[in-house]
């Protein structure tokens, strides 16, 4: 099967639909399938770089989010490359750009799109403008327009899958969770390398933060935490591993609060080298609830490290056993899980039932993910029909880009 996956980000950019799409390319060519990434350009990769099976387009930053990119011209590129490369289907990542774009190209090839839904933007809206341009119902209604007469929808996770149904979008959904990679060879983890570069040992109690540092991932919540932790384990540090819009609030919370001394701000790290930082922590802790598919959780948990955070649809399922991790309610009750497993390493106190994590390892994995969503791809084949009248298929598109142009149009809150 020759696939195309069309999506804004990919990596060098860092970020959980990034990991979520190569870890999807990857598995689907392990499995003989060949994969081609549609993406946008990124000043980190040279124009002549060699990327096999990577074709970028002209992209400029996102003028509210200037980590993320734009493509603004290729559609008839991307069309001339997928006819040469023989599509069978089109798998779009993204609502926007590179979205729109393998919309076109599935039309014009009479080829079955997909559509996972990655993010949940009304946890983003304060990028734009502050909020004062895209309200939350405006969201529903870009995502109808986008999503209506694709062949199915891919969503990561239940919470997802009822956002997706609240937006009254009309196309079948199916809950595919995204996988990781479970299974590591020894040699991967450097964790005790980690120890001397940061200025721990291996006693010491080590809280870790690990995800793009921005306000709506609420690790100013965690950083309170910590302090709590802090009153009752002094040695504990707290491990914050990537970079952002916050760092610099953040970096003055934990000052304010007298404990900047035991918070590490790491800086944005290789992809190869996340494993490791998982590793060298003895809880992962977060407070975000814009999650929709819990990478940075579910990564934590193939570390066999336990993960402290708060209660979602997603989670709920994920973390069954205290050998995985504990919810909580509130940010407020973050501490005192924290504490339990910080412990437990200095007593050796095994917490929970060992067997349920590795119930969980193989809902999670990787191979997992990519078996679905193969199967997900061969009943699109099978049920799609060319019965798109392409009329109304431009006024669908028009549509949805003027649901941009009016953000205050009475019908957001349908």
């Amino acid at each position: 099967m020759n696939i195309g996956l069309f999506t804004d980000t990919y990596f060098p950019q860092v970020s959980g639909v990034a990991t979520s799409i190569k870890t999807l390319k990857e598995q689907l060519e392990a499995q003989g399938h060949q994969v081609y990434i549609f993406t946008s350009t990124d000043p980190k990769v040279s124009k002549n770089a060699n990327e096999p099976h990577i074709y970028r387009f002209s992209s400029v930053p996102f003028v509210w989010f200037k980590d993320r990119r734009m493509t603004y011209r290729g559609g008839f590129q991307a069309l001339q490359i997928a006819k040469e490369l023989k599509l069978d289907i089109v798998h779009t990542q993204t609502e926007f750009s590179l979205g729109m774009i393998g919309k076109f190209v599935a039309r014009q090839m009479k080829i079955p799109i997909v559509h996972t839904f990655h993010t949940n933007y009304e946890d983003y809206l304060h990028y734009i403008a502050n909020g004062k341009i895209i309200k939350p119902g405006g969201v529903a209604v870009i995502a109808r327009y986008f999503m209506h007469g694709m062949t199915g929808i891919v969503s990561p996770s239940k919470q997802t899958y009822d956002t997706l149904k609240e937006y009254k979008v009309d196309t079948p959904v199916v809950i595919i969770p995204t996988g990781v990679r479970v299974a590591h060879k020894p040699e991967e983890d450097y964790s005790q390398d980690l120890y001397k570069q940061l200025g721990l040992t291996p006693k010491t109690p080590i809280v870790m933060s690990i995800g793009r540092v921005a306000f709506e991932k609420n690790i100013d919540d965690v950083i309170t935490a910590f302090a709590q932790v802090v009153e009752r384990i002094p040695e504990a540090k707290l491990v914050i591993v990537g970079d952002g819009p916050a760092r610099s609030a953040l970096e003055s919370q934990a000052s304010d609060l007298g404990i900047r001394e035991s918070v590490i701000f790491v800086g944005e790290v290789q992809h190869e080298e996340v494993y490791s930082y998982y590793r060298l922590g003895d809880v992962f802790a977060s407070a975000s609830t814009s999650e929709t598919q819990g990478i940075t959780f579910i990564e934590s948990i193939t570390a066999d490290t336990p993960v402290v955070a708060m209660h979602s649809d997603y989670m709920d399922g994920i973390v069954i056993d205290p050998s995985i991790g504990t919810l909580v309610e509130t940010p407020d009750a973050l501490a005192d899980p924290i504490v339990r497993y910080l412990k437990a390493k200095e007593t050796g106190e095994v917490i929970g039932d060992p067997s349920e994590r590795e119930a969980i390892l193989h809902e999670i994995d990787e191979r997992t993910f990519g078996h679905r969503m193969i199967d997900f791809y061969r009943e699109a084949l099978t049920i799609y029909h060319d019965d798109d009248d392409d009329d109304m298929a431009e006024q669908n598109n028009a549509a949805y880009v003027r649901s941009f142009l009016h953000p205050f149009r009475r019908d957001q809150d349908d």
